[in-house]
């Protein structure tokens, strides 16, 4: 019986693919006298803000190794052009391929301008988000405890004449533990007051908090990010002994954080670490999820804000 549905595996075929049914010449002839349909004029001429790819995996050579990284890329598209060349947009992704970078902004740059030199368009946007590993020492026990960040990158390129302007904003997220201040408050009133240095019960949840910061220029690196997350928040680690997890327990229980509070002490903190360093109009967007223990919703809070307003918010600079 002929299988006409059948695909000859590359194993039996011996070798690296299957031959295709037309020759080379074929294809060429095709192509020179087919019309390229993306530049086709549009039934609407309208000028598309977005047009590109999402749900797509890149993998990303950086120094802690080849890592893969969900990526959504766009570009813009002319009134007078009916599509963008799709193939184009992973042509760029795989140029890329194996390449090393320093670090996943420096990759996310790269890849933006190899998209716009590949397409005909004067905008275009490039979306990176992952985890890297992170080594950290635990507070009592001295262990070193194996832990995830996740990091993201955003960059969007402009045409301008021969120029090409960037703007790049690099985030980073941590776990935490947060203790809730108001059911505390309740105890007291309930127990009266506490003897000694034991906290009044409440109930606590585990947390993730993003720092982003927009910058022209050197951006912050994501290990200044973490570290300006963690001195806000009661970062948690998977590796703890009973006296690391007794540490942090009380910690986060004798300095209770609501969601709002994580947000705002991490701004607190980015005026500390980036105040000096960075323009009032730096652009600091800082999210909060925390997964409630006692209720079945979960609680988001959000600051987009700028550097500037932060630190007129905060005369001290974050100093405590």
């Amino acid at each position: 019986m002929d299988n006409r549905a059948r695909v000859v595996p590359l194993h039996e075929a011996g070798q690296s693919g299957v031959s295709g049914r037309f020759s080379a010449a074929d294809h060429e002839r095709a192509l020179a006298v087919g019309s390229d349909v993306p530049e086709e004029l549009p039934a609407v001429a309208l000028p598309l803000s977005e047009v590109g790819i999402s749900g797509k995996t890149v993998w990303v050579t950086l120094p802690q190794g080849t890592l893969p990284f969900a990526a959504s890329v766009h570009v813009d598209l002319a009134a007078a052009r009916r599509g963008i060349h799709m193939s184009r947009l992973e042509e760029a992704m795989t140029s890329l391929h194996r390449r090393p970078f320093d670090n996943l902004r420096d990759y996310g740059v790269e890849l933006a301008r190899t998209m716009l030199d590949r397409q005909q368009a004067t905008r275009g946007a490039v979306m990176l988000h992952g985890k890297l590993p992170l080594l950290r020492q635990t507070t009592m026990s001295g262990l070193t405890s194996l832990d995830t960040i996740e990091i993201s990158a955003r960059i969007a390129v402009e045409r301008q004449g021969l120029a090409v302007r960037e703007e790049v904003m690099v985030g980073a997220g941590i776990y935490h533990i947060t203790a809730c201040p108001c059911t505390q408050a309740y105890n007291q009133v309930l127990f009266g007051e506490r003897t000694g240095e034991s906290p009044q019960p409440t109930h606590s949840q585990r947390a993730f908090t993003t720092l982003a910061v927009a910058a022209t220029g050197a951006a912050p690196g994501y290990d200044e990010l973490i570290g300006c997350l963690a001195s806000a928040l009661h970062a948690t680690q998977d590796l703890l002994k009973r006296p690391d997890e007794a540490e942090i327990v009380l910690q986060s229980h004798l300095h209770p954080q609501f969601a709002e509070d994580a947000v705002r002490e991490v701004a607190r903190a980015a005026s500390r670490c980036f105040g000096t360093r960075l323009l009032p109009a730096t652009t600091v967007v800082i999210e909060s999820l925390s997964q409630e223990s006692i209720h079945i919703h979960d609680v988001r809070c959000r600051l987009d804000t700028t550097l500037g307003a932060i630190m007129a918010a905060v005369p001290d600079h974050g100093n405590p």
